[in-house]
């Protein structure tokens, strides 16, 4: 069983809305505002659960317990959390200003750091993300500007199309305007320091908390440089390189391969565009799906159509 399909955990968001049902076929809970799709995770709060195979009804966490080895090599921690969460996202308004803390401060935060990948998979005419601050904005002109109501300005907007990608890192202020669909791919943490909410009221019908200290502490330790489209037509295939992961975009034509052979790392795939069947047993793995290729077993994969598929891999590199 070289790969692990699993169902999603939805999570009602205030600014999602039912894309995930028309875009991707799914079938959502009935009369909620579903903003994220959490297809592959392994935290307290939620599981993923194999949805095939030997191991269906086996959590991720009791997967990693039980076949650590297999699944992420043999100097895997069994205890040690899956490395990466996956996450789609119906972007219907815009989400908050917000940041995620950089390593440097998160433990005094109290949080996790978390760099991330947005890979817009659908874009509405005139969709845009907010990220990174202009030149020489400081916590002390971001303060100044969230007095005075227009902290948006100082943020870099950034148009997208369907097919483009940027890497978030942490630290970096963000958000995403709506009419984008976005698989995001991040490390495991969901810590979120929002900073400004544009005077929005959650689905409680409250104001939604906000963490302004802890948002300008995470700018003021921010080292990364402001992000950068990589359009959908760029030639480049790595999208995204980290301490924590990367990510390759694979363009195959119909009866293209992608494979590899048992022993060498475990790895994400997302089909983004197309379809494509495991060569050994026949399955389809279809647009929209993410799985998770284990380390023990080879792998070839066969397009039956014009296909893109990302890989995310090197999230176990300390253990290999």
């Amino acid at each position: 069983m070289p790969l692990l399909l699993f169902s999603p955990v939805y999570q009602e968001r205030v600014w999602g809305g039912r894309a995930l049902a028309d875009w991707l076929g799914r079938e959502l809970p009935a009369e909620k505002v579903i903003g994220e799709s959490w297809e592959i995770v392994d935290r307290p709060e939620a599981q993923s659960v194999v949805c095939h195979g030997v191991w269906a009804g086996l959590t991720l966490r009791e997967v990693l317990e039980q076949h650590a080895a297999d699944v992420m090599g043999p100097r895997w921690v069994p205890e040690r959390r899956f490395p990466v969460l996956v996450k789609w996202l119906d972007c219907r308004e815009r989400l908050s200003l917000q940041v995620h803390p950089p390593a440097s401060v998160a433990a005094e935060l109290g949080g996790e750091a978390k760099s991330e990948n947005w890979y817009i998979a659908h874009a509405e005419p005139g969709a845009a993300v907010l990220a990174g601050v202009k030149e020489d904005v400081d916590a002390v002109a971001f303060r100044a500007a969230l007095e005075a109501g227009n902290a948006k300005a100082l943020v870099l907007r950034h148009a997208t199309c369907t097919g483009d990608s940027l890497m978030i890192e942490s630290g970096v202020m963000h958000a995403i305007e709506g009419g984008n669909v976005i698989l995001e791919i991040q490390q495991n943490s969901d810590t979120t320091y929002r900073v400004y909410d544009w005077g929005r009221m959650g689905l409680d019908g409250r104001p939604r908390q906000l963490h302004v200290e802890a948002s300008l502490a995470c700018l003021s330790a921010n080292v990364a440089a402001a992000p950068q489209l990589i359009r959908a037509d760029d030639p480049r295939e790595v999208l995204a390189e980290c301490p924590a992961f990367r990510i390759r975009r694979v363009r195959l034509a119909q009866g293209g391969n992608l494979a590899w052979p048992g022993g060498e790392q475990p790895r994400i795939l997302s089909v983004v565009t197309g379809s494509l069947r495991d060569g050994s047993t026949g399955e389809v793995v279809t647009w929209g799906s993410n799985a998770l290729a284990i380390f023990a077993e080879p792998l070839t994969l066969v397009a039956r159509e014009d296909s893109i598929v990302l890989v995310t891999e090197n999230f176990t590199s300390d253990f290999l």
